[in-house]
């Protein structure tokens, strides 16, 4: 089974461990705060879980998860990076993050942005459009007829290969939207982001989901328009 590192262990980090070890992978987590703030996580996930600094998880997982607020980006680690598949999970947050000029003119987008800082990495959008109790909640085995799918971007198309076969192992099929700089079409405020998996009308947002197939998430893609072109 394949080692995933987690830069990053907080809604999102810490959903993606708990689905990568149910599906039989190992995981080595990381965050800002030390290895020892994680033994809780890593107590709760057993055996297949460890702690370490963010160049040591980097450095351990085949694929490596990045998933801190954008603003932090250029803190991931490089070298251990160094021609591995590094999913990007971000949103651009301008209260969280200060605005970032190429992002405000949709110049760039950011995993774009995280691709520019590891020239060495082959990155790949992905888990940002998913409120993380719907990503831990909608995972389906093959051939289920309420199987999701989670959306993609990325230029290196091995990557692409190594994060679909990912995506299947925790319950997920994947759509490919294309290269990375069409990232922007399931980013924050457009139609393929969070609402495709969210019941309209739930009393309950984080429990009330909905099964969004690649079908369903390519209609929203389609539907996304950049503000510059409005």
């Amino acid at each position: 089974m394949t080692t995933i590192g987690l830069i990053g262990s907080g809604n999102i980090g810490s959903t993606v461990a708990r689905l990568a070890v149910a599906a039989g992978h190992d995981v080595v987590l990381s965050n800002s705060r030390g290895p020892e703030t994680l033994t809780d996580l890593v107590a709760e996930l057993g055996d297949r879980a460890r702690a370490a600094t963010a160049t040591e998880a980097a450095e351990a997982g085949d694929i490596v998860v990045v998933t801190i607020p954008l603003k932090a980006y250029r803190e991931v680690p490089v070298e251990p990076l160094r021609g591995k598949t590094v999913i990007d999970t971000n949103n651009y947050y301008p209260d969280r993050d200060g605005h970032i000029a190429e992002l405000d003119d949709e110049s760039t987008t950011t995993s774009e942005l995280l691709q520019a800082h590891l020239p060495g990495s082959h990155v790949v959008k992905a888990f940002n459009n998913i409120f993380f109790p719907h990503l831990a909640s909608l995972g389906r085995p093959q051939g289920d007829p309420d199987r999701s799918a989670l959306v993609i971007a990325g230029d290196d198309a091995d990557a692409k290969r190594e994060v679909t076969e990912l995506l299947d192992s925790i319950g997920y099929d994947a759509l490919d939207a294309g290269p990375l700089r069409e990232g922007w079409r399931y980013q924050r405020d457009t139609a393929a982001y969070v609402q495709p998996y969210a019941q309209p009308d739930a009393e309950d947002f984080a429990t009330g989901t909905r099964p969004a197939t690649a079908a369903d998430l390519r209609k929203a893609l389609d539907a996304a328009v950049r503000y510059r072109d409005m």
